[in-house]
């Protein structure tokens, strides 16, 4: 019987799919075409991403000692077998719907007692939000390459700069999330078991100051783009295709 733990999931292809087929609609001389294919590049991309953000997870985990990951699939990029499927995927594509934070979701779940080290632990807790700004990093360095038209390098370039708000994001070292996540080997028992009661309510707690406290968000944002500045995106392309994405608003 063939072992099927670690081939790639036919559902990441198809999200996959779904981003290229994007892509290739950015492309057309169409005005509706070009939206579709510019929201199908956002969604379909920060979907495979959430996809990629949690393999990162895991396989630096099994690196590290967990092999568990393996027969849990998470090795198959595969959202189905993410511990709460809705948290880890829809919830995220929902908040970049309707306010363009792409708000992190717990989805592998680690065996941190069968890792080798609290840098081990660290590592796995950086992972995630490391893969996001590598592909953010691609995707500017494929928009500052190669030719392409306007729509699709403003589609890509905002994908781009999801990528970059999530790891600034997930690097805070708030309870749940991963910036916490590498601190927390450690820490003391007690901060840790204060960070365990923090933990389901942390996130959500700190999209909310984002944006109900004045000045907050700005000052988290201006951080964004200096970052994605950094990894050579271009705001104007990235504001651009913010506007693209947000057909509805134009309606």
């Amino acid at each position: 019987m063939r072992n099927t733990s670690m081939r790639v999931s036919p559902l990441f292809l198809a999200l996959l799919a779904v981003t290229v087929l994007g892509g290739v609609l950015a492309t057309l001389d169409n005005g509706f075409l070009v939206t579709t294919g510019v929201v199908l590049i956002v969604l379909g991309g920060w979907a495979t991403s959430l996809c990629l953000h949690e393999f990162g997870h895991a396989i630096t985990a099994f690196r590290g000692g967990d092999r568990a990951v393996r027969a849990k699939g998470y090795l198959t990029l595969d959202p189905r077998h993410y511990t709460d499927p809705v948290l880890s995927l829809l919830l995220p594509i929902l908040f970049v719907l309707i306010g363009g934070i792409p708000l992190p979701g717990g989805a592998v779940w680690i065996n941190h007692a069968a890792l080798r080290s609290k840098k081990d632990e660290a590592t796995v807790s950086l992972a995630g939000p490391v893969m996001n700004l590598l592909i953010g990093i691609g995707l500017t360095a494929s928009v500052a390459t190669i030719a392409m038209p306007l729509p699709l390098a403003a589609g890509l370039s905002y994908l781009a700069f999801l990528q970059v708000i999530a790891f600034v994001l997930n690097i805070l070292p708030i309870p749940g999330l991963d910036g916490y996540g590498a601190l927390e080997p450690w820490l003391s028992p007690q901060a840790r078991h204060f960070g365990e009661q923090a933990r389901p309510w942390a996130p959500l707690g700190i999209i909310l100051v984002l944006v109900v406290v004045p000045g907050v968000g700005p000052l988290f944002f201006d951080a964004a783009f200096a970052l994605f500045d950094t990894v050579g995106g271009t705001e104007m392309l990235a504001v651009q295709g913010d506007y693209l994405f947000r057909f509805w608003e134009r309606l």
